[in-house]
């Protein structure tokens, strides 16, 4: 039983006062993360260790062991990656994955994304697989589904977004979401989409179903998108924006377009 104290605890603002017992709970897997400093915090060879016990697989700890310690950079998204990838190389055990994409721990379950991934070389095979964890209650998996798909999107983006556009019309504001932010031009800590950039038009059939969402989360990532088309494509920007703001004067368009247009507007 996980005490009250720590189910509705606030995540901690800086390492320094992380507190040792959520730790504990964290790299046993008996707990998600709450935000990205517990995220970063967790110690992914223990709690792996834990997970291999598990699953009755404690003899491939070395195989993990040997590739997280051979990485040149290693940070905590290498170490997912790594450990999604040797999972992958170890087993094809779909009741492994499925252990993994239903844990109570949000850090397995971006191991799962990784894995899952690269199972589907396809653009629209790997988006389809990826589209549970896209869905994730979770805000760690939500982003690694990013990092997991965003390269085969630019090497095939035609595709990929013809089949995101579809999904704006998904009930689900995290679906909606991934469709907008796993196509940003430029997006954070992510690979830039150079035609996207010099060709933003081919994104409008995803933001144009979106522009007056009734998610914040969505109408960000709409926002942001299109902030950063504005930084190549100006004309471009101010163009949808002047259109929206006839078509669509609505609160939550407005919203948007102020993002959209922040660096513009600086």
């Amino acid at each position: 039983m996980i005490p009250v104290h720590i189910q509705n605890r606030k995540g901690a603002r800086s390492f320094k006062d992380l507190n040792p017992e959520v730790i504990e709970y964290l790299n046993r897997g008996e707990i998600e993360t709450a935000n990205l400093i517990e995220w970063l915090a967790v110690d992914q060879l223990k709690l792996l260790k834990k997970i291999l016990n598990d699953i009755d697989k404690s003899e491939w700890y070395d195989s993990f062991y040997e590739a997280i310690s051979s990485q040149k950079k290693p940070s905590a998204n290498a170490n997912t990656k790594v450990i999604g990838t040797m999972f992958m190389q170890l087993t094809t055990n779909q009741e492994i994955l499925n252990h993994l994409s239903d844990h109570a721990s949000d850090v397995p379950r971006c191991w799962a994304t990784y894995w899952a991934g690269m199972q589907e070389p396809e653009v629209v095979a790997k988006l389809e697989t990826l589209k549970s964890f896209a869905a994730d209650t979770h805000f760690g998996v939500r982003e690694v589904v990013i990092f997991a798909s965003k390269g085969e999107i630019i090497k095939d983006l035609n595709p990929a977004i013809n089949l995101l556009s579809q999904w704006t019309s998904s009930k689900d504001e995290n679906i909606r979401r991934y469709a907008v932010e796993t196509t940003r031009p430029i997006g954070v800590w992510t690979k830039k989409i150079d035609e996207l950039k010099e060709n933003p038009e081919k994104g409008i059939s995803i933001l144009e179903p979106l522009k007056s969402d009734t998610s914040k989360y969505v109408r960000d990532a709409v926002g942001n998108w299109l902030n950063d088309a504005s930084k190549t494509r100006p004309d471009w920007v101010q163009n949808v924006c002047a259109r929206w703001e006839k078509e669509s004067p609505t609160k939550e368009t407005i919203y948007i377009i102020k993002k959209a247009l922040r660096s513009i507007n600086k």
